[in-house]
């Protein structure tokens, strides 16, 4: 018997999807504008996680530039089809508009950290696509989008069964399910006789849920259940919030268990606010004598404890997680925004120990921001690194950033400024100034530059940001001591919650390089760490 602690995958790791094959666990979650596109973990026992590798070529041309925020990669379904992995998932280029612009894809592989397959398009009616196997038949469900005026957005659950070759649909498109709440995410599982629409209900929010639905035949008529699997939009003091989006598997041992997305906000004068994003969670499921599946420790709220019948697995336990330089020092945990990291502007060779940055486009650019980021896992947390570089125009900058999107961040930023008691005046050129410490504040409203600290131009500069009781305090060491630069910040402001946009990444922290004039200004950054807890 193992114990797993909710949730099992920590940040930013939304909308998972678990297949299992053999005696290990995978989840595939969504990576939206960010790559590496459609990361996947697995694991043996439910509770200890491992990434896996990812869905290599899943954005076509391996490009998403202009998506907006929170765009992109839209929950993908990973299934097995008892010799290789599948994966479906939508590509969102529209947010916030009566038309989602989306294009559905498919892509297959041997492994799950292999080498994955052209990706293939598929009939696109809707975002949350999903595929169900089986006796060597195909079937891809889809939520089905309505975007005329008057028209349910949510317009119900959409079944068409697809050649498994050409991947062409054969027949028609059927409609399987509507409901008066907002569902999506469907996946199907069979149940002896029964086959069963596992459905995301009521939102993406706080709000969310997972309702059921059951029919005799995989075309249905389904009917719906009268209360839901899991949700816990009925408790706001419940640690895990926003649950719902889920998918059931069957264990090795005959037991089942459910997969689904949650978050765990800090409490705000503003209201609850989700730093974390959503992240990856487990609960045990039974089957009630009805034949419907329920928590096995009753209710529906989320558990945070959970026992599972796996095997122990041997792992080091650690009470704070760190992030240490991988073997690939470009590769993950790092991530970077709407195409992959790139020699030409991310260069880990040139110097030996350090990354340099080129810096192109600003932090509010949809196309080409050099950025390396990390996810934030822990509400505390505190990330620091060394940058060595020679701004000589305000339309270049360089350093450590907390970013949730374009229009959420906190930056403290080596960059130029006019002389002292000198306006600014935009007179770059003439290559007079001082080398200064921005801190900047970016929300919905705008952009504030909240101080600025004059630093020494050559040397080395370690920079740093601690973040706890949803307070980000920037830092840099001068003379072998942290001095703070400006007053601690609304870390909580970096959230799905905050604002009137549709938000559904969570906070990231790295560092990153700009130069708005001709992207030839670079910066060297080394000893970056990330310590969460």
């Amino acid at each position: 018997m193992t114990v797993l602690r909710n949730p099992v995958i920590r940040g930013f790791a939304p909308d998972p999807s678990m297949v299992r094959v053999g005696d290990w666990y995978y989840v595939a979650t969504s990576s939206f504008e960010w790559f590496p596109t459609i990361p996947i973990h697995r694991s043996r026992d439910l509770a200890h996680w491992e990434y896996a590798g990812h869905v290599r070529g899943a954005a076509p041309g391996d490009s998403l530039a202009g998506v907006p925020d929170s765009g992109g990669i839209w929950a993908p379904s990973l299934s097995w089809d008892g010799e290789r992995f599948w994966v479906v998932y939508s590509v969102v280029r529209s947010v916030g508009t009566p038309y989602f612009d989306v294009d559905t894809y498919v892509s297959t592989a041997l492994e799950a950290g292999g080498k994955w397959s052209e990706p293939r398009r598929l009939p696109s009616h809707g975002f949350d696509p999903a595929l169900f196997h089986e006796e060597g038949r195909l079937w891809l469900l889809n939520l089905q989008n309505d975007h005329r005026p008057g028209g349910r957005r949510f317009a119900g659950i959409v079944l068409t069964e697809l050649d498994r070759e050409t991947l062409g649909p054969l027949g028609e498109t059927q409609l399987l399910l509507q409901h008066e709440r907002l569902v999506e995410g469907p996946k199907l599982v069979r149940r002896g006789d029964w086959y069963h629409l596992v459905l995301a209900e009521g939102g993406t929010g706080f709000e969310h849920g997972v309702l059921m639905a059951r029919g005799r035949a995989v075309t249905g008529p389904y009917e719906l259940d009268d209360r839901p699997l899991l949700t816990s939009r009925d408790d706001p003091s419940l640690p895990l919030q926003k649950a719902g989006h889920g998918e059931l598997v069957q264990m090795a041992d005959g037991e089942w268990v459910l997969s689904h997305l949650a978050a765990r906000p800090l409490n705000t004068p503003d209201g609850p606010r989700c730093t974390l994003g959503r992240e990856t969670a487990i609960q045990a499921v039974v089957w009630d004598a009805e034949g419907w599946p329920r928590l096995r420790h009753g209710g529906s709220h989320p558990a945070v404890e959970v026992d599972v019948a796996t095997p122990p697995v041997e792992t080091e336990e650690e009470s704070i997680s760190q992030l240490t330089v991988p073997e690939d020092p470009l590769g993950w945990p790092w991530s970077t925004l709407r195409g992959p990291a790139d020699p030409s502007w991310a260069d880990a060779t040139t110097r030996p120990g350090w990354i340099r940055l080129r810096g192109r486009h600003g932090p509010e650019s949809r196309w080409a921001h050099s950025l390396l980021a990390r996810r934030i896992t822990e509400h505390r947390a505190e990330a620091e690194v060394t940058v060595q570089a020679r701004p000589r125009s305000f339309t270049q900058a360089a350093g450590l950033v907390l970013r949730y999107d374009s229009e959420s961040y906190l930056s403290l930023d080596l960059t130029w400024a006019e002389p002292v008691c000198e306006e600014q005046c935009g007179q770059q050129w003439r290559g007079e100034g001082r080398t200064v410490l921005a801190l900047t504040e970016r929300e919905e409203s705008g952009t504030r530059r909240v101080t600025e600290v004059e630093v020494a131009a050559e040397a080395p500069l370690t920079l740093g940001v601690t973040v706890d009781e949803g307070r980000a305090r920037f830092w840099y060491v001068h003379e072998g001591v942290r001095t703070p630069v400006g007053p601690p910040l609304d870390f909580t402001q970096l959230s799905d919650d905050h604002g009137s946009r549709l938000r559904f990444t969570g906070v990231m922290a790295g560092v990153h390089a700009v130069d708005l004039v001709d992207a030839s200004f670079t910066a060297d950054f080394t000893g970056f760490r990330l310590i969460c807890w």
